[in-house]
């Protein structure tokens, strides 16, 4: 098996190449790639590593067949179309922590430069003048500082904000009250966050609900005096009106990182004196920019190596000590899921609902990834290209409820798996367990208890049970040419229904699966690939 290979195609750290290198990845360095010319050579890679510079549209997507993985250094996503990448099966990943303390950093050196008018005086002095009593701050400690959003970087604002002496308040839709106190900072609703602030710092990532947060009712509802800073994405507050509220001396000031429209070259807001504006500087130091790149680069690795799935937007994580672990797992969710969707697919029943459920040692596991695997099992064989990425998408696309259940106690099998699929029609499962070193086996198919191993090539019958057909179904193979190579039974009850899984050495041929179809007592035949 070839060595997998990545495409830089945006400036990195020659350290991110020398890991790529190191554990054993092939990897090209090549900045500056015009799209056209990113599209005539991403078919060759199996992963992408990007800064902001490269966009990974869907027609660079669609150019790229053998991708598995697309790498970000850095935190946001704006450039790569991850609603296409999931489509794909793409996974798209970031490095929320390598830019964190940095972009942090940033923030509270905006609030300090607007509390003392930092750039102002400097721009005086700097052109001779000494104007000491001109430039009136504001002391930080004791004003109310409030964060929109206090994820990894709203929480570090949070820890410095504290260090000096300031309150800290928060609203964050996902903040917990146990997490506010753990950070320091007292859980609040929006409303009350612009109504209470003096400062008003933006953490948040750039989505629908989040766009205009700050919106013009909001920043005219802020307290007369208070500032405002944005070192997170452009697009979160209405610029517009912030120009109004600080040309009618309704805020003090603002500090502004990033921009609606980037690069921002021209803005009525740059003609203000009490606006402070950097060119979206929030992750330019040197420890950043190396952080962000060692990351991507162990997390790419990680993944193509071993399946180990860090910080993904589109699937769920796997730690590397995990992915060992899982990895048995999600062959037998896989291939359970396989059986289920190759049964329902050959019927063509519409499916309604997909259940998992994990009982003994499996529910003590991550069981994220082995559903996103099921699903991929169920959905492959009516849709074709589906992944574990891409599976969780495309069942909520078709409407399809997917639910997990966990059973902590054991029952025959220190560890099971269930996968059940509900259509309008009827409801019916299988179930399977691990062996030996790890080795997936089936042990029941629609209640019907069935010891079988997975093969690549296998053929399931359902039929009466009566006497003969053992022996008519097995001399009808052998009258073909077709070789057994394993033949596991079971039924419900004697004289009732019977289940027939063979494995094969190749495909059956459509001629001898039409003869099998035609056996007395034979009710059903599906051939099946693994």
């Amino acid at each position: 098996m070839s060595a997998p290979k990545v495409l830089i195609s945006d400036k990195l750290s020659p350290a991110s190449i020398a890991i790529f290198k190191a554990r054993g990845i092939e990897v090209d360095f090549k900045p500056g790639l015009k799209p056209a010319e990113l599209r005539e050579i991403i078919g060759q890679y199996d992963g992408l590593a990007v800064r902001s510079a490269t966009k990974v549209t869907r027609e660079v997507l669609d150019a790229a067949p053998r991708l598995k993985v697309v790498g970000r250094a850095g935190i946001g996503v704006d450039n790569v179309d991850v609603s296409s990448a999931t489509a794909r099966g793409v996974v798209v990943m970031n490095t929320p922590y390598g830019n964190a303390i940095t972009t942090a950093e940033h923030a509270i050196a905006m609030m300090f430069a607007l509390a003392r008018q930092i750039p102002e005086a400097s721009t005086s002095t700097k052109a001779g003048k000494w104007e000491k009593n001109r430039f009136m701050g504001v002391e930080l400690t004791g004003k109310t500082l409030g964060l929109i959003g206090a994820g990894n970087i709203g929480s570090i604002v949070a820890s410095r904000a504290n260090g000096l002496q300031m309150k800290v308040i928060a609203f964050d839709p996902f903040l917990s009250e146990k997490r506010a106190l753990e950070i320091g900072v007292e859980k609040v609703d929006l409303d009350a966050l612009v109504a209470r602030a003096d400062i008003v710092t933006i953490h948040a990532p750039y989505t629908e609900q989040t766009k205009n947060i700050l919106s013009r009712e909001r920043i005219f509802a802020l307290k007369k005096g208070a500032r405002i800073i944005n070192c997170a994405r452009g697009g979160l507050l209405d610029e517009a009106a912030l120009y109004d509220a600080l040309k009618e001396g309704h805020l003090a000031g603002a500090a502004l990182d990033v921009f609606e429209t980037e690069p921002a070259t021209d803005s009525p807001l740059f003609t203000l004196e009490n606006v402070v504006c950097t060119p979206h500087l929030g992750a330019a130091t040197a420890e950043a920019q190396e952080n962000v790149a060692l990351q991507v680069a162990e997390q790419m690795s990680d993944f193509l190596l071993s399946g180990a799935v860090s910080n993904a937007i589109n699937m769920p994580s796997v730690t590397a000590e995990e992915a060992p672990r899982l990895r048995p797992y999600m062959e037998l969710a896989r291939q359970l899921g396989a059986l289920a969707g190759q049964l329902t697919a050959n019927v063509g029943d519409e499916v309604k609902a997909i259940r998992v459920e994990y009982e003994g040692a499996a529910a003590e596991l991550n069981q994220k990834p082995l559903t996103a695997a099921a699903l991929a099992g169920v959905l492959a064989p009516m849709m074709g290209a589906v992944n574990m990425v891409n599976a969780p998408a495309l069942a909520k696309e078709r409407g399809i409820e997917v639910a997990e259940t966990v059973l902590e106690r054991s029952g025959d099998y220190a560890t099971l798996l269930r996968v059940t699929l509900v259509t309008e029609a009827w409801t019916r499962s299988v179930a399977g367990t691990l062996v030996g070193t790890g080795k997936p086996r089936l042990v029941e198919v629609k209640g019907i208890a069935v010891e079988a191993d997975f093969a690549p090539h296998m053929l399931y019958v359902t039929n009466e049970d009566r006497p003969g057909f053992i022996g008519r179904f097995g001399t009808t193979l052998a009258e073909a040419g077709i070789n057994i190579a394993t033949f596991h039974l079971g039924r419900d009850k004697p004289g009732g229904d019977a289940i027939c899984l063979v494995g094969l050495d190749g495909p059956l041929p459509e001629a001898v699966l039409a003869t099998v179809r035609g056996l007395p007592l034979v009710v059903r035949a599906v051939p099946l690939a693994f």
